[in-house]
């Protein structure tokens, strides 16, 4: 494809592989210096940050910057695969072809004879499928489980699968009165003043807030966003209040903030 043809190409059909001829460009002599200089690790940064910019749009609805989002997140897939294809490992057909053929052999019910009819059977085959494709039969069940997430999408992960052989809580009761538990546990670490102990004690509670979280099918990583988005925005409108008194952050006690926080979540609502 030549700079003009990238520079103009009105064909839909077309599109995956200008963007593919764009990076190549970029890469190759006479392109761009910073992309040609970049490998898969000084990447990574980007690759986490569009993730996260298009589970943001996701959240926020923002339907608009969404396709921009997906558009910078497919970016790094092209990359990263222009960077394989330079090295001799692959390239981004080899990525789509191996995607294609993982999804047809583990949806056997859809494209092979299978009796998977509901979601639970359906999920239950996959990772039947997953450990057979990984030989990870004689492998702890957990093995390889969520690895390279974030903690509490592991976290999350690891529960989900463990709950799928029977090893969960009756019902959220349970888990509230563990919750309560960690808690007070935490508390004896505190008075014990052991710091090893009560950073273990605090992982406890985090796992187990996130397992009542899993248990009710609600993701803790939107849980913690939501929440996030909540204190940023009180935190925000305290501010407006301390100026209006004629006050900085800097310049306000923790009297005047706690005072101006209260009058915030009245306003907001708890």
């Amino acid at each position: 494809m030549t700079d003009a043809e990238m520079i103009h190409c009105p064909e839909n059909d077309r599109q995956i592989n200008r963007l593919r001829a764009i990076m190549h460009r970029l890469r190759a002599p006479g392109g761009c210096p910073w992309d040609a200089e970049q490998t898969h690790e000084s990447i990574i940064p980007n690759l986490i940050e569009e993730a996260y910019e298009t589970i943001d749009a996701i959240q926020r609805k923002d339907h608009e910057h969404l396709m921009e989002e997906l558009g910078d997140l497919l970016l790094q897939v092209v990359f990263h695969s222009e960077l394989a294809q330079e090295a001799g490992r692959h390239t981004l057909d080899d990525v789509a072809r191996g995607i294609s053929d993982k999804l047809v052999r583990r949806h056997p019910h859809v494209f092979a004879q299978s009796d998977a009819t509901t979601t639970d059977a359906v999920l239950q085959q996959w990772d039947a499928i997953k450990r057979g494709e990984k030989g990870h039969e004689e492998k702890p069940f957990l093995h390889g489980t969520g690895k390279g997430l974030p903690a509490i999408l592991r976290a999350a992960k690891l529960q989900k699968k463990a709950a799928k052989v029977g090893f969960d809580w009756p019902n959220e009761h349970g888990i509230i009165a563990k919750i309560r538990e960690e808690l007070n546990e935490l508390e004896g670490a505190h008075s014990e003043g052991n710091i090893t102990h009560i950073n273990e004690e605090l992982g406890d509670l985090l796992f187990s807030v996130v397992n009542l979280a899993r248990f009710r099918n609600t993701d803790p990583e939107l849980l913690m966003a939501n929440a996030n988005a909540k204190f940023e925005h009180r935190f925000a409108a305290m501010e407006k209040i301390l100026k209006v008194q004629g006050l900085t952050l800097e310049a306000a006690t923790s009297d005047q903030m706690e005072a101006a926080w209260e009058k915030v979540k009245e306003v907001m609502g708890q």
